[in-house]
């Protein structure tokens, strides 16, 4: 299997389009038509990765972060970067990084925050915006169900944990063909009368060339009658952050002490306590400052994620723990969460998780 079949099949359960505008995602370095000989999934593709790479002989890094986030000059090793990504060219191992693709996954970095600290009703916190469209076709009766099925075949109709998702009308529709046509049904310059359906369909805006592909190879017409729509609807299916419920509510310390179990953490950065129960919790793997007001906004309890300011301690307004547990901490559950995705999807060559300490952050107690 080569590179680019293992990074398809990777994009059919993690689409890179649910990554932020501003993240470098996919295929970073490497020849995508070389064969896979084994997969190392880690968090950061380091140096010394990379070398775990060679040592295993895997020749694709799947990585968390991507170790090139910002454009290279040069490539001639005069920093960290540049060292990890030439000693991979070198080598003939390809980087793949995956960050926010992952970030706003229903099942991804959040939902693994979540399920260890034993949450329940997960919700996204901050769903994805204008990330929704809708489809209407205009199709012969007779040919309803093949288009359908093309729309289904190319996602469309995938709303949460339902799929194949459409509504249909029925009416009548009118066509007169000009010169030059060569329609379907009826004769030109004659108005013809159809028996047709309407077919809405809602889908994730990223798939529209597909679907319109998929849709016109199904359509009998010579001219395809279609609108497509974009949606107001927050997709509550994908974004960043997520927050759920304890089955009862638990003192402050007490929720404190929790995750540094759960997490294994030597120091939790906290705000002032509140003398309130913590029931709802609200979290956001990595930099997650931008998610406090939308955890208030929900009625979080709390609030956990990494590298919080100084000032921003102060948005808790006396209505919500916030509780910076660190960025690497944050996400240290992802490279298990890939490696068991990518487990499950490849049998015929060795998946591995690194082993090698790539949180450059350390303290002394």
């Amino acid at each position: 299997m080569t590179i680019s079949e293992v990074i398809s099949k990777i994009e059919n359960r993690i689409p890179l389009q649910q990554a932020e505008d501003f993240d470098n995602v996919g295929l970073l370095c490497g020849a995508p038509e070389r064969n896979v000989s084994g997969i190392l999934v880690c968090h950061d593709a380091l140096e010394n990765v990379v070398d775990e790479a060679i040592q295993k002989n895997c020749n694709l890094i799947v990585c968390f972060h991507p170790i090139i986030f910002s454009g290279l000059k040069s490539l001639t090793g005069k920093n960290y970067v540049e060292r990890a990504v030439l000693k991979a060219i070198e080598n003939k191992i390809a980087i793949y990084a995956i960050h926010t693709a992952f970030d706003n996954d229903l099942f991804g970095v959040n939902y693994g925050i979540c399920s260890h600290l034993g949450l329940k009703d997960m919700k996204i916190l901050q769903p994805k915006k204008n990330n929704l469209q809708q489809l209407t076709v205009f199709v012969p009766k007779e040919h309803s169900s093949q288009v359908k099925e093309a729309l289904f075949s190319a996602g469309a109709g995938n709303i949460g944990f339902y799929d194949e998702c459409s509504f249909t009308l029925n009416g009548k529709g009118t066509f007169r063909p000009m010169e030059g046509s060569i329609p379907f049904s009826g004769q030109q310059n004659i108005r013809e009368n159809a028996d047709e359906d309407m077919i809405s369909v809602i889908f994730e805006g990223y798939k529209l060339r597909g679907l319109i592909s998929a849709m016109k190879s199904a359509h009998p017409y010579e001219e395809v009658a279609y609108q497509v729509y974009q949606l107001e609807n927050e997709n509550q299916h994908s974004g960043l952050g997520m927050y759920g419920d304890f089955e009862e509510g638990i003192d402050e310390q007490d929720f404190l002490r929790l995750v540094k179990e759960k997490f294994d953490l030597e120091v939790i950065k906290h705000s002032d306590f509140n003398q309130k129960k913590i029931k709802r919790v609200g979290v956001l793997g990595g930099s997650g400052a931008s998610g406090i007001k939308s955890a208030l906004s929900r009625k979080c309890d709390a609030y956990l994620t990494g590298d919080i300011k100084y000032h921003d301690y102060f948005l808790a307004e006396s209505k919500m723990l916030i509780c910076d547990i660190g960025h690497y901490e944050s996400e240290q559950f992802v490279t298990q969460q890939l490696f068991e995705i990518l487990s499950q999807k490849f049998s015929t060559f060795a998946i591995s998780k690194s082993i090698e300490k790539t949180n450059p952050v350390n303290y002394f107690i």
